[in-house]
């Protein structure tokens, strides 16, 4: 070989060594920057891995915090289930690797489902509880219209009472001009208790419409000056939840009008000197009374 073909050999040489080294430069220039894109690649994945993981925190979170404003059946069950669904992405987000840019572009877009389903979820809370509101609201105006009646009610049926108190008060009778005559035994007026053979009892029941008209039995009780009962035969009739004796007794036919009428009393007894008491009762009730005196024997 000339010196010729020498320098051509080196100079071929020297080029194909040149060419190398500089296909070996770019090549190494690309796997660095290739490398380079990988590892931006890979913490951007991981970012957004970590992102994704905050994010459904916060899901879960606000899934939480709006069960509290659930009060329907139906919806707490929808909450449970997706809160259960929730748990388990959020295990398989954090076992998938950064690399797996696949399977966390599928993650990610459940996750934006999910995001979709909690607004809606939101929605009909805030529906529920409008609902909820108004329904409290109505149901606070029907418990107030309730006591409103039961408060007219009760009003009326005290009014009625006193209405019925008031009638039974005015049907009660009553009795006047209620008077003694001593008789001896001729029928003549005397005041000497020794000739008296008979007291007569006259007595006028007044004019009540709006007592009950009909039969009734008027009853006298005579009262001696040392307060003892003057009876014969010892009947008794109902006063105030209890039986009384009565001293004399006497059926009429009551129409509502002034109605007047007179009693005897037999005398057997030796009669005392004093005041003595009448009384006189019909229906249950004390309609009259009067008292009168015996000074003379």
């Amino acid at each position: 070989m000339n010196k010729k073909q020498l320098t051509i050999l080196v100079t071929t040489l020297g080029i194909v060594i040149a060419v190398l080294i500089i296909g070996l430069i770019v090549f190494m220039s690309k796997s660095s920057k290739q490398s380079q894109q990988i590892a931006e690649t890979e913490q951007f994945m991981e970012e957004e891995k970590q992102q994704m993981v905050t994010e459904m925190d916060q899901i879960a979170g606000e899934m939480d915090g709006f069960t509290l404003y659930v009060h329907n059946d139906s919806l707490l069950r929808e909450f449970d289930l997706q809160k259960q669904k929730i748990k388990e992405l959020q295990d398989e987000l954090r076992r998938t690797k950064a690399t797996d840019a696949k399977r966390i572009a599928e993650l990610k877009a459940e996750i934006a489902t999910l995001r979709k389903l909690l607004a809606h979820y939101i929605e009909q809370i805030d529906s529920l509880n409008s609902l909820n509101q108004r329904l409290t609201t109505e149901n606070i105006e029907v418990k107030q219209r309730i006591q409103s009646v039961s408060a007219t009610a009760e009003q009326l049926a005290k009014e009625r009472e006193t209405l019925s108190e008031t009638v039974s008060r005015a049907a009660i009778l009553e009795a006047y001009n209620i008077g003694v005559t001593p008789l001896d035994e001729r029928e003549r007026r005397t005041e000497r208790a020794s000739r008296m053979r008979t007291l007569k009892f006259s007595y006028t029941i007044g004019k009540n419409i709006t007592a009950e008209p009909g039969y009734k039995t008027v009853y006298l009780r005579l009262t001696r000056p040392d307060e003892e009962l003057m009876t014969k035969g010892g009947g008794t009739f109902q006063y105030e939840d209890r039986q009384i004796a009565y001293s004399l007794k006497k059926d009429i036919e009551y129409s509502g009008e002034a109605y007047s009428d007179v009693m005897y009393w037999r005398v057997d007894e030796i009669l005392q000197l004093g005041t003595y008491r009448i009384a006189i009762f019909a229906d249950g009730n004390r309609i009259g009374s009067h008292t009168f005196r015996i000074e003379r024997n």
